[in-house]
């Protein structure tokens, strides 16, 4: 008989205040935003770090996490609308604005963070890989706290599996299955978050880009190595070769973490 690991169930819903459910889903993304604001705070104020370089100031930070969080709810929903299921939405226009139904793109998400850091940037006259570097390394605390409440909830769980851990989720088919949601937060969250701080510490910010180039490689990585136990989404299903959406556009987002690494390296370090 196969050993299994009882799914804990914890109900969505934290609190019901009213009529108004305050799900653990939307908790994530505020206590994402939060911690990395307060995170990006310390970063930008960090003097040893940046060693005269110009980049915000950790007053200024107050006003990037409204451009960054703007840029994530629609770059993540509109990325999740046209990669993932773009029919459904094509028949259903009005469901496009449910985002309380679930339903947000990392790699839309990032596109949309990116035009925010860009905005953000030229307000302040900062240099924007400067801000997309300290950004870069805050996103991983919102990765995990994300994938804890995909676990949650729970969505976007493992392929079936007979290793020891591998676990039934509500609302599936019965079938032992990868608890992938909690690889990716190890993996996309915390791993992430300690190679990047790492990083930091050893000169990162010290030349523009290579922070942003770490975190999109790393990111990248994880994310197709998580692919491999990962139920694909069921609209799409594998795309060729076993391929899925989320390998295929994370090989574009590698490659460009590739390319800022080099040129970030290729210039002299601020001494």
């Amino acid at each position: 008989m196969q050993l299994l690991i009882p799914y804990p169930h914890i109900n969505p819903v934290l609190i019901s205040i009213g009529p108004l459910p305050i799900r653990w889903y939307a908790l994530a993304y505020i206590a994402g935003l939060i911690f990395g604001w307060a995170y990006v705070r310390y970063l930008v104020g960090k003097e040893n770090l940046w060693d005269g370089l110009p980049h915000p100031t950790p007053a200024s930070i107050d006003d990037l996490i409204v451009y960054v969080a703007f840029g994530i709810i629609l770059g993540g929903r509109l990325g999740y609308v046209l990669f993932y299921n773009p029919s459904f939405y094509l028949a259903h226009p009005g469901e496009i604005v449910a985002v309380w139904k679930g339903g947000m793109s990392f790699h839309g998400g990032l596109l949309g963070a990116a035009l925010g850091i860009v905005l953000f940037a030229r307000q302040v006259k900062v240099p924007f890989l400067s801000v997309m570097d300290v950004t870069a390394a805050s996103v991983p605390i919102g990765l995990c706290l994300g994938r804890l409440a995909n676990f949650i909830k729970p969505e976007l769980w493992g392929r079936p599996s007979d290793v020891p851990w591998a676990m039934i989720f509500p609302g599936s088919d019965g079938v032992p299955r990868h608890p992938s949601q909690i690889y990716e937060a190890g993996l996309e969250g915390l791993l992430l978050f300690i190679v990047l701080y790492a990083a930091i510490n050893f000169g990162a910010l010290r030349r523009p880009g290579l922070a942003s180039g770490i975190f999109a490689v790393g990111y990248g990585v994880a994310r197709i190595f998580c692919e491999f136990f990962r139920e694909p989404d069921p609209q799409l299903g594998f795309l060729f070769g076993g391929a899925t959406m989320g390998m295929v556009l994370s090989v574009p987002l590698i490659a460009v973490g590739l390319a800022m690494i080099a040129l970030a390296l290729s210039r002299n370090a601020k001494a």
